[in-house]
């Protein structure tokens, strides 16, 4: 943002969203020069504006523009009303760029510059990959466990775990988790039945031959759904789903694109370790 500071969380964000690109923010130095006013701009419309302005001289005779930030229309700047709240979401998506990165590093092998780029972000965001509790929590989990968990930050604060079990992958785990505090309903309350779990399963494994006993996120709130026909409790977790819009979620492994899917469909932020459970790249 031109009216923002050069190292605003929000500037730092847009440069990790476009590490792949190599764009960079810098000072507009035509706009210093042509009104004594410091903005910010990205290196390609600095570095393309002279040739921009000399063709619009050939053309018209002059250039209306004086600068590249004279060109844009962002004002997006003067509608921040609560600064720190802006700088706290840049820094988390800072983050996320960091883990996004990661994982597709670890997917295709590609990315290692971008990834690089982006560590050098962080310490300018003055930020670590524990920025969030929630990585933290899901680590501990994991390694309480021995086995691949996730933790979420709730609108609340609470920071909620989920385990790996027989029957429920660690988003189905956590998702589940999280929909019943934010609904008020205990954890140790039962709100999907077995009767429901267990034949979602059986059909996963016997039928459709997979190897993969565990529910994913879509079929543990189908179950849900099927559970809330003759359980109240059941519904009103389903109805606490909307609440989780905007939280950020972190695994220690990379979930599968199923339960991915399906979190960010519920606007949830998904950050994973880039480490996959099994010694493979695709999940199934």
């Amino acid at each position: 943002m031109w009216n923002l500071p050069l190292k605003h969380p929000v500037n730092i964000a847009y440069e990790a969203a476009t590490a792949d690109l190599d764009d960079r923010n810098i000072i507009d130095p035509f706009h210093l020069e042509a009104y004594d006013v410091v903005t910010v701009n990205y290196n390609r419309d600095v570095e393309t504006f002279p040739v921009v302005k000399a063709m619009m001289e050939r053309i018209m005779g002059e250039s209306p523009y004086q600068s590249p930030t004279d060109m844009g229309v962002n004002m997006v700047g003067k509608c921040i009303s609560d600064d720190e709240v802006c700088r706290e979401a840049g820094k988390n998506e800072i983050v996320r760029r960091y883990f996004q990165t990661a994982e597709e590093l670890a997917r295709t092998g590609a990315g290692e510059a971008a990834l690089a780029k982006i560590e050098l972000l962080m310490k300018q965001a003055e930020v670590t990959v524990d920025y969030s509790p929630a990585h933290q929590a899901c680590l501990a989990r994991a390694e309480e466990t021995g086995l691949p968990a996730g933790a979420m930050v709730l609108p609340d604060g609470t920071v909620m775990t989920g385990k790996t079990s027989d029957i429920l992958g660690a988003a189905s785990s956590l998702l589940l988790n999280a929909l019943k505090h934010v609904a008020g309903i205990p954890a140790e309350e039962y709100v999907v039945s077995d009767e429901a779990l267990e034949p979602i399963s059986r059909l996963k494994t016997e039928h459709l031959h997979s190897s993969n006993p565990r529910l994913h996120s879509d079929e543990t709130l189908i179950a849900l759904s099927i559970s809330s026909a003759t359980n109240p409790r059941a519904a009103m977790t389903i109805e606490a789903a909307k609440e989780l819009k905007g939280c950020d979620a972190y695994f220690s492994v990379i979930i599968s694109p199923t339960d991915e899917k399906l979190y960010r469909d519920l606007g949830i932020n998904v950050c994973c370790e880039p480490t996959f459970e099994r010694h493979g790249y695709y999940h199934r």
